[in-house]
């Protein structure tokens, strides 16, 4: 995870001052996944080859910021998943390490806290600066699953955090990422971490079977000093509360992605296999009917991302469970489509097939999902 990209990226259409929206947005989104992307896509799967480069054009393109609102240009969530979909569809770390980015300027845009927003949300909105999310311990401890990691107490000015969190992505030097610690005497507190500042340790973690480039680290606080300019939440539960079917939504665009990368590659060899791979279950033809009713679905909760309901929550969850479930099965069947071929370690096949494993597994992976929906749905607590 530390070998660093070393491959330029073309300078694409002309943007001005104004990132492009709409369809250019998603013509030019593909146009950069096709091409230097897809070139990449193998090193920063097993070699560790860390795409800033890519990151920091999708942000000049502007399909970093398509989900929060500007003066004139109101959020587009769906733009945005669609955005995460193409890269993803290509790449699924770089899709993901799109999503860590994202979530990250939903906890800045809506901390209200003025030293989140304005100029730091614009650079960050443009990929100038790299954010990432240390938010699955927590979404595990509300749901009951795990307690929390990091431990704060308060101080003059601020609190101080220790404790580790032992899987962080789309981390470097400069990069900052969202945490939450509960504090000494009950509540929690959210915050930006800032890996350069003083208490924070980046340590290496364990080779992943996909995905190396997305920069992971575990990260280890030591009396790191948060003061309120970088608070995102206090209290914690509230703001979670109003943030989690956007959080969780967004994530759709790498299931879709990932699924749509794998109908593609079936799609590659039924030229040649059509006469036996018409035996098959789960045919491209079937999957695509599939996801495009998913997809629809997806967008149009898209429309209305922070909704607070029960009923529309337990939607996203049921899209992102679906999204995960369809990426696992359109992988393996495009493995068994494409044969011998597909089980190459070199083959975009082969690594979807990790890649969908990882949609299925990270927070909240399909098991919390599950239980979430049956939590909401047997009505045991309010919404």
């Amino acid at each position: 995870m530390e070998v660093l990209e070393r491959t330029a990226v073309s300078p694409g259409p002309e943007l001005g001052d104004e990132a492009l929206t709409g369809g250019a947005l998603i013509a030019a989104v593909r146009e950069l996944a096709d091409g230097p992307l897809a070139e990449l896509a193998d090193d920063i799967d097993r070699r560790g080859i860390y795409p800033k480069s890519m990151l920091q054009r999708l942000g000049e393109l502007g399909a970093l910021e398509a989900h929060m609102s500007e003066p004139g240009r109101p959020a587009d969530f769906g733009l945005a998943i669609q955005a995460m979909t193409e890269v993803s569809r290509v790449c699924g770390a770089t899709g993901f390490m799109v999503w860590c980015h994202d979530v990250c300027g939903v906890y800045m845009e809506q901390s209200g806290n003025p030293a989140l927003m304005g100029e730091a949300l614009v650079k960050h909105g443009r990929g100038e600066t790299m954010g990432a999310t240390g938010m699955s311990n927590p979404m595990k401890t509300f749901a009951g699953i795990e307690t929390f990691l990091l431990h704060a107490r308060k101080v003059d000015g601020g609190w101080r955090v220790s404790g580790t969190l032992p899987w962080v992505s789309n981390l470097g030097p400069d990069h900052y990422f969202g945490a939450v610690a509960d504090v000494e005497g009950g509540a929690e507190i959210m915050f930006l971490v800032h890996c350069d500042a003083p208490g924070v340790e980046l340590r290496n973690c364990p080779s992943f079977s996909a995905m190396e480039g997305t920069n992971t680290w575990a990260v280890r606080l030591t009396d790191y000093f948060v003061t309120a300019k970088d608070l995102v939440a206090d209290p914690v539960r509230p703001f979670i509360g109003r943030i989690r079917a956007a959080f969780i939504l967004l994530q759709t665009g790498m299931g879709l992605g990932v699924a749509q990368g794998a109908i593609d590659s079936m799609w590659k060899v039924e030229r040649q296999l059509g006469h036996v791979n018409e035996f098959l279950d789960d045919r491209p033809d079937a999957l695509q009917g599939e996801l495009d009713d998913l997809t629809a679905r997806i967008m149009a909760l898209a429309r209305t991302p922070y909704a607070a309901d029960k009923a529309f929550l337990i939607d996203v969850l049921d899209v992102r469970a679906h999204a995960s479930e369809l990426a696992l099965r359109a992988a393996q069947s495009a493995l068994l489509h494409q044969g011998a071929r597909g089980y190459l370690m070199t083959s975009d096949v082969q690594r979807r097939v990790r890649e969908s494993h990882f949609v299925a597994i990270v927070t909240p992976a399909i098991k919390h999902l599950r239980k979430e929906i049956a939590r909401l749905s047997a009505d045991e607590f309010p919404a």
